[in-house]
């Protein structure tokens, strides 16, 4: 998931999906390369996260046990997907079969997309094609614990600053009550939910489309669709006009995943939903 500022572009470009806070003084605190100086990085942290206006409560429940995660370092330093051709790329997240599937997603589904389409007027074949391409239209939204993630990411000196920021949004969706600590599972870099917020996005853009009260993009189909929607919208996509590349809305794309070769094969596999 996801839209970021500027500042985060290269994250995008690195191959993390769906763009806050300002940056926080825990960002300048020494970050490191191994596991030796994470506790007290932590402990500091903490106690900015509780000068932010977070809940000991909160801090206690979604940082009380997190340890350094040497896997998510290593998956951080070794991304590769956005490399690869468009056809090698629609072939890994977009297939024929998932065609077929976004059809029937669409089918099945026909009454809620219809109504995120005329509220937001996003058409309905490109929430079910970053959905499809994200998680498999939910099949896979990752089950890492996001705040140990985001906390050895954030600890790590090759992106401190912009992870430390991610992680101070993801204490504040489970301080608002959107989720529990314990529900916010996702992908290795802290990606959320079924079309993969990042958290500062979550906290920006997620709406409850399901009216429960709550924001809740893992589990809830509607808060998921309505809020993908929600992020084109508020990054400049303008209803019914085309999404193909060259046409008004195929730029919003690049404010969702800043890689061209994901930008071509969400374009062209939303058309081949369309057909």
């Amino acid at each position: 998931m996801r839209i970021l500022s500027k500042a985060a572009s290269a994250v995008l470009a690195a191959g993390l999906g769906l763009a806050g806070l300002a940056a926080t003084p825990a960002a300048a605190a020494s970050c490191g390369n191994n596991a030796g100086g994470f506790p007290a990085w932590l402990e500091d942290f903490k106690s900015e996260a509780a000068s932010q206006g977070i809940s000991r409560g909160t801090i206690q429940s979604a940082l009380g046990n997190v340890a350094y995660d040497t896997k998510v370092v290593s998956l951080d330093r070794n991304q590769k997907s956005f490399k690869l051709s468009l056809d090698q790329f629609m072939a890994r997240r977009a297939p024929p079969s998932y065609v077929q599937k976004g059809r029937s997603v669409l089918r099945q589904n026909a009454a809620l997309f219809d109504r995120i389409e005329q509220r937001y007027g996003v058409q309905k074949e490109v929430l079910a094609a970053i959905w499809g391409m994200e998680t498999g239209f939910g099949a896979n939204s990752g089950n890492m614990n996001v705040f140990r993630s985001l906390a050895t990411l954030s600890y790590d000196c090759r992106r401190s600053d912009f992870f430390t920021e991610e992680l101070m949004a993801a204490l504040q969706i489970v301080d608002r009550g959107d989720m529990a600590a314990s529900q916010m599972r996702g992908a290795w870099a802290g990606e959320l939910g079924q079309t993969q917020f990042l958290a500062k996005n979550y906290v920006k853009y997620a709406v409850d489309g399901d009216g429960d009260g709550r924001r809740d993009l893992i589990r809830s189909r509607a808060d998921v669709l309505a809020s993908t929607a929600n992020l084109l919208r508020a990054e400049g996509w303008r209803a019914g006009a085309g999404y193909g590349p060259g046409e008004p809305n195929y730029p919003v794309f690049a404010q969702w995943n800043r890689a061209v070769v994901y930008q071509q094969a969400l374009s062209l596999f939303a058309s081949q939903m369309a057909q």
